[in-house]
């Protein structure tokens, strides 16, 4: 029989830069995400799943999340709700520059489960962190969001980024939920769906093959 996971639930720059600043999240719809993760921390705060809320912190003269600014706040959402621990961070992973490893060392987690902006960008390289530091993480996909970009590499809809790095996660680095299905995995402690690399390129292998 499996041990408990020792989870805790950490809610990644859920600030008003995202919804009303120079950065505002188009997929899935905002609020949608935003009355997402109010319902994950309510779930967890309800049943003693410590919250960690992380806030980027960027220079005043930073053209997004400039310490001071209305963007750089807390949305409502998340700073009217309880939290067990809070980290500013200057770089994407909330690991970076925080105590937020030594916290969790310190309180015995063993699983995070990551919430929050943006899935490609801050979720992606914190989720991969705690990877690669031992720890099972869980990503709730509809209480995240993306932006879409054009660059010299191209141009991808916030749609396909957010979709292409869910798989993505799902494929070895976390196991990927709806809001529902984690609220589930947490009231019944049914472990979540975790796949392999292999396993998600062998899949999709049969999938152009019946395509075909």
């Amino acid at each position: 029989m499996s041990q408990k996971p020792r989870r805790a639930l950490i809610v990644i720059d859920v600030q008003n830069e995202y919804f009303t600043g120079n950065l505002q999240i188009e997929y899935p719809p905002p609020s949608q995400s935003l009355a997402n993760i109010g319902r994950v921390m309510d779930a967890a705060t309800a049943a003693g799943v410590p919250v960690i809320v992380i806030q980027q912190h960027s220079p005043a003269d930073a053209p997004a999340f400039a310490q001071g600014t209305d963007g750089w706040r807390l949305h409502e959402t998340v700073d009217k709700r309880h939290r067990d621990a809070f980290f500013q961070k200057p770089l994407p992973s909330a690991f970076s520059e925080t105590g937020l490893a030594d916290w969790l060392v310190a309180h015995d987690i063993d699983t995070l489960t990551v919430v929050g902006y943006m899935t490609h960008n801050c979720n992606d390289t914190t989720i991969k962190h705690a990877f690669d530091r031992g720890m099972q993480v869980e990503f709730v996909h509809d209480a995240s969001g993306s932006v879409s970009y054009a660059n010299h590499a191209g141009y991808a809809t916030a749609e396909e980024i957010h979709r292409v790095f869910s798989v993505v996660e799902q494929s070895r680095f976390a196991a990927v939920l709806s809001t529902t299905e984690w609220l589930h995995v947490l009231a019944t402690g049914e472990s979540p769906v975790r796949e392999t690399i292999l396993e998600s390129y062998r899949a999709a292998k049969q999938r152009r093959s019946a395509a075909a």
